[in-house]
């Protein structure tokens, strides 16, 4: 049985971060009401949240919600360390304030998660030698900016960006202080991008220290393969799902966290159109199937 583990849901379910059209009519209030409802007790941040933490605690207080974490666009590999650095302390400071203890980071330079129009895999950028090491540098500075605070930042391996496939996250992991960066697992962009998860887990078991669990629709997927879709337009066809409804087996995924005495949060992330894939039934629907698979 799971000790020290906490169970929290992101916002994009509801309202949708990259194209605020899905669910533009949705609330914060009723976003993290129908998360309390459905039996979560944490929560990421999304743009509809208030970013007054006197207000936020309140607001989250009175439906027994905490912050989990919230994620951060670094542009290490592409604008000097400093413009990064500065947006990092700042949100360092409001998830200190919100009671995070880790970080998500993921390199936005280059990345082509947020254009409408550019195929996913064909256009994938591959970072440069010279890109590497920016990375590996402003990592290690973000990482110690963060335990100025006794934070860590946990790496998202992402669709769409520099550091996607196994080969990408294994070379980050060598590369970088294993007291400096963490390792975000996320079920759902391993699948999507064609990787052994189960693999990826076994291997940075020790650098893992925040969960995504997010399910594939793989018809959806091989069609954004096919079809040359983007990323954007990948989630408009429902390529993620939540657990249990999708191709994922998350028994074994447990296991092995379980096995390794995980602490920590799993995040349940699925961004789906709301008008497709009603928030509130999908968040019923991953806190009944973890609830099965985990005893959670």
């Amino acid at each position: 049985m799971f000790q020290d583990v906490k169970l929290a849901i992101a916002p994009i379910g509801w309202t949708n971060d990259d194209m605020p059209e899905l669910g533009g009519e949705i609330t914060f209030e009723q976003c993290v009401s129908e998360m309390a409802l459905a039996g979560f007790s944490g929560s990421e941040v999304g743009n509809k949240y208030p970013r007054d933490t006197v207000v936020l605690k309140k607001a989250l207080g009175l439906r027994g919600l905490e912050i989990a974490s919230a994620w951060f666009s670094a542009f290490l590999t592409s604008k000097p360390f400093e413009e990064t650095t500065q947006a990092f302390t700042r949100h360092r400071d409001f998830l200190h304030e919100m009671g995070a203890k880790v970080i998500v980071v993921s390199e936005q330079g280059n990345s082509i998660q947020g254009q409408m129009d550019t195929p996913l895999f064909e256009k994938k950028p591959v970072f440069a030698e010279e890109e590497w090491k920016l990375l590996v540098e402003g990592l290690h500075l973000l990482g110690d900016l963060a335990a100025e605070k006794g934070m860590k930042i946990v790496y998202h391996h992402h669709m769409g960006t520099g550091i996607q496939t196994s080969e990408e996250i294994d070379r980050l992991m060598t590369e970088t202080d294993p007291a400096r960066v963490s390792l975000l697992y996320d079920t759902g962009h391993l699948v999507f991008s064609g990787e052994e998860h189960l693999h990826v887990l076994q291997k940075h078991m020790d650098r893992i220290h925040h969960v995504h669990l997010k399910d594939v629709r793989i018809d959806v997927a091989n069609k954004v393969r096919e079809g040359k879709l983007s990323f954007l337009q990948a989630v408009k066809e429902g390529v993620f799902t939540v657990p249990g409804d999708g191709v994922i087996d998350f028994k074994p995924v447990f296991e092995e966290l379980e096995k390794a005495g995980y602490k920590g949060w799993f995040v349940v992330e699925a961004e789906q159109d709301p008008a497709k894939a009603n928030p509130l039934e999908y968040a019923l629907k991953a806190r009944d199937y973890i609830r099965e698979q985990s005893g959670l």
